[in-house]
Parts: structure tokens; sequence; C-alpha cells
């Protein structure tokens, strides 16, 4: 089998888009920083383009086991406490590289590239709205001991 540049290519996008979710991550201080997003949206490329390029293969069958195995990876990042339950954001952030990681393989580049820049909207300006109408609503709530 001879090497496609087309390849080459949806790796390299992979990385790119990879790094600007995993950039955003490490700068908030997660833990599924820069090289888990990186190496979540090349793995997801490569099976991707495994997936499309075997003979014989159903490339929908592959692509439920990746999906599967993210799954997997989102589940650990979840920790439930005494307090409540922590990583849900990281975990959807894997699934979501994940996919665009997948788009990459499939040479839907447009996809890949517009699902960043939208998943980077909600993860640097929905915290904001979310303080604003969590202030909002606790503002909002009769405090129960002036009630007596």
């Amino acid at each position: 089998m001879q090497f496609d540049w087309l390849d080459f290519i949806s790796l390299t996008i992979a990385l790119v888009l990879g790094s600007a979710i995993g950039i955003e991550r490490e700068l908030r201080g997660k833990a599924a920083g820069v090289r888990t997003n990186i190496l979540i949206c090349l793995g997801s490329c490569i099976f991707t383009i495994i997936s499309t390029t075997l003979a014989n293969a159903e490339p929908g069958r592959i692509a439920a086991q990746v999906v599967s195995g993210i799954g997997f990876l989102g589940a650990g990042a979840i920790i439930h406490s005494g307090i409540g339950v922590h990583g849900l954001t990281t975990a959807a952030g894997i699934w979501i590289v994940a996919s665009i990681g997948m788009a990459c393989g499939a040479r839907m580049y447009l996809l890949a590239g517009f699902s960043t820049i939208l998943s980077l909207i909600v993860l640097v300006f929905l915290p904001f709205l979310e303080k604003v109408i969590s202030k909002r609503l606790t503002s909002s709530v009769p405090d129960e001991q002036n009630k007596h």
C-alpha cells in the first residue's frame, strides 16, 4: 500500500485542531490538556483512515468501536465525590475531540474545523454565561432566614 498525501494532511489537521482544544483545557488547568487532546484526535483520525482504507472493511464498525473506546476514556474522567460530580466537561471534550479526529480521517475538514470553533466558543465563553445565570438565580431565591 502506498502512502496517501491526503492522509498526511488529515493527520496534520487533526494535530492542529486537537491542540487548539487541548491548549484551552491546559490553560484552565484541566487534566486532559494539550497532549491528551492531540493523542485522542490523532488516534481517532488514524482509526478512521484505517477503516476507510482496508479492503472488505466496514468503516462504520470501526467507527463504532472508536466511539465506545472514547466513552470508556470519558467515563474515567468523571469523578463522583461527596460534594458532586466533576469532569463532565472533560469527558464531553474527549468525546468531541475524538469526533473531530474522525472527521479529519474521513477528510471532512470543514466539519472538523467548524466543530473545533464551536467547541472553543462553548469552552471559552459559556463559563462566563453560566456565572451570570448562577448569580441571577441565587439572587432571586428568597433568603430562608428572613421568612421567619
